[in-house]
């Protein structure tokens, strides 16, 4: 009996040492295929052209075609219930943002959610901070978000519309609370991402939007949108006058933006490991840190433990938020 327990044992040993050399040829022939790059958003948003300009440097870098296909709806949840279901191997990954902790909170509360963010996705990188503006279209009589606030309770018949990139998705967390604390009225109107909002917003349709500054910097430059806060801690170097929530009294309403790539969980180590350098060094690149900067992004190129830490953070902080405004 003892021989044959060293016999399993050997056998056991055996085993996880053919799965731990398995696991290494993977990742040191990684990749050998075109490469997924799944964005929940349609194109012409941040985090869609983040995706492209990032794609496009590591696909150099790694000798494979990264290929960005937009996957929208339900606030993200559709694109990444993609990832959360494909094969840990590598060559499905997402670009997301900020929204992502806030919908999955949203869906997870209201027990729809098809996927545990908490289980499903393995961090790779923050590839880039990109500071979430709150805009309104430039009939709104007001030049910033406390403002607006005075306005509508002022004119509690007026029929002010905000809009979003779907539920549980940060413009509509953010307007539900500044309803709340504002104690103010306007009718919600989800979109599938931030092309469709903007263009709405643009036609005078929807009076209040937002999302990540890089998709509407052209248009709060031009005047045809007013940027009224920022979401962020500091105010944006790109658009000095615009204040924060903050500092306009809305504390509670402060979310940093950012936009950063995961994998399906039980992706290897190893892939994980190579995917995080090449996000990092497509980042960082002087062309694409460039490009980047130009369109309002500051690269960043995080570990993964400081993106799962920036992702928990966010959920943990709006989870009772959401929870109270019974999004779900």
């Amino acid at each position: 009996m003892k021989f044959k327990g060293l016999k399993t044992t050997a056998a056991v040993a055996f085993a996880a040492l053919s799965l731990l050399t398995a696991s290494a040829v993977q990742a040191q022939a990684y990749p050998s295929k075109p490469i997924r790059m799944v964005v929940p958003f349609p194109a012409g948003g941040t985090t869609d052209i983040v995706a492209r300009i990032v794609a496009q440097r590591m696909q150099e870098s790694m000798g494979q075609p990264v290929l960005v296909e937009n996957r929208a709806g339900a606030g993200g949840a559709i694109g990444a219930d993609v990832i959360a279901k494909a094969a840990p191997d590598g060559y499905t990954i997402m670009m997301h943002n900020l929204t992502f902790p806030l919908s999955a909170v949203a869906q997870t509360l209201a027990k729809r959610s098809p996927f545990d963010a908490d289980k499903d996705f393995a961090g790779v990188s923050i590839a880039v901070y990109v500071p979430f503006m709150l805009t309104a279209a430039p009939s709104v009589p007001a030049k910033d978000l406390r403002e607006l606030a005075a306005y509508l309770r002022a004119n509690p018949s007026q029929q002010y519309n905000y809009g979003s990139t779907g539920p549980g998705s940060t413009v509509h967390v953010l307007g539900e609370a500044f309803k709340r604390e504002a104690k103010v009225n306007m009718e919600h109107i989800a979109f599938k991402g931030a092309a469709p909002l903007k263009q709405e917003m643009l036609a005078g349709r929807i009076q209040v939007g937002g999302d990540q500054l890089s998709s509407s910097l052209a248009e709060i430059k031009a005047g045809t949108l007013k940027a009224i806060a920022t979401s962020a801690s500091r105010r944006v170097a790109v658009l000095p006058d615009v204040p924060t929530v903050r500092e306009l009294g809305f504390p509670n309403l402060e979310l940093e933006g950012w936009n950063g790539v995961f994998a399906p969980a039980k992706t290897p180590k190893e892939i994980i490991d190579r995917l995080h350098r090449e996000v990092v060094a497509a980042v960082r690149h002087p062309e694409v840190a460039k490009r980047l900067t130009e369109m309002g992004a500051e690269p960043v190129g995080s570990t993964p433990a400081e993106q799962d830490a920036i992702l928990r953070r966010q959920m943990d902080q709006f989870r009772p938020v959401i929870r109270d405004m019974k999004l779900e």
